[in-house]
């Protein structure tokens, strides 16, 4: 099974999980862009649970991470279905409302793992963009894992497997793709235009593979405690999670 879309469908595509709160703000500085340069975007899937499925959690993450990431997963199966039954438009908005739920909602920091993975919470935003409740039955149907896998596996294919979410496709099916830019904070319309236009030159250069460093701002959501304007507390990330031994982490939930 392939993940490539047909030359010209797309401006770019764009590749998330759910539940990646970076992935969440970096999607919405690219609907700003979108919607000032008339880009259209796919929205794809990436799978932070079967990215780690052969991972110790234990070991590796912070509590609270598989069930998170497991939260993630049935998520993208209710999308993959959607997708499949009223086609690629439907993802975008669906996304939206499931993220913004989980991010940026009044009730964002009281949503569990098993809140977010449930009927309950689900079908609601279903609704909500138009699409029937029914859908979210599709939670609990490993049938679409084997899709998930696939484009999760397509995604990696282009920027290699030490990355997480979100990963963008510049021009596909023949632009470079790149993890990231990881962003803690929403930038206006007009800086996000700019920002767009650095990393596009990025991009652009043959030669460049990467840019990165740990430290990172709690981003700037509901979920985290971070109001809008307000500077989140810095921390170390490791692998995608907040470092255990930093004396300023904090128990993650996604």
């Amino acid at each position: 099974m392939t993940a490539r879309s047909p030359a010209g469908a797309a401006d770019i595509s764009f590749y998330f999980d759910p539940v990646c709160p970076f992935a969440w703000i970096t999607s919405q500085w690219i609907r700003k862009v979108a919607a000032q340069r008339d880009y259209a975007v796919e929205w794809r899937f990436i799978s932070l649970r079967l990215i780690n499925a052969s991972v110790d959690y234990d070991a590796h993450f912070p509590a609270g991470y598989e069930a998170g990431h497991a939260s993630g997963l049935r998520l993208l199966r209710v999308a993959a279905r959607a997708r499949a039954e009223y086609g690629p438009g439907a993802v975008g908005p669906l996304y939206g409302a499931v993220s913004g739920e989980i991010f940026d909602s009044p009730r964002a920091a009281d949503l569990t793992s098993e809140i977010r993975g449930s009927r309950a919470f689900t079908e609601p935003l279903l609704v909500r963009v138009g699409l029937p409740a029914e859908l979210a039955s599709a939670l609990d149907d490993t049938s679409w894992d084997a899709e998930l896998q696939a484009e999760t596996d397509y995604a990696l294919s282009l920027t290699g497997k030490d990355v997480g979410t979100p990963i963008i496709e510049f021009q596909p099916p023949h632009g470079t793709a790149f993890f990231g830019p990881v962003i803690s904070r929403l930038p206006g319309d007009e800086d996000a235009v700019r920002l767009w236009d650095h990393v596009v030159a990025l991009a652009a250069f043959p030669g460049f593979a990467e840019l990165k460093r740990s430290l990172r701002e709690r981003p700037q959501l509901r979920s985290f405690g971070v109001d809008p304007g307000r500077a989140g507390t810095q921390e170390d990330w490791r692998g995608g999670s907040r470092r255990r031994d930093s004396p300023r982490t904090a128990a993650a939930e996604t």
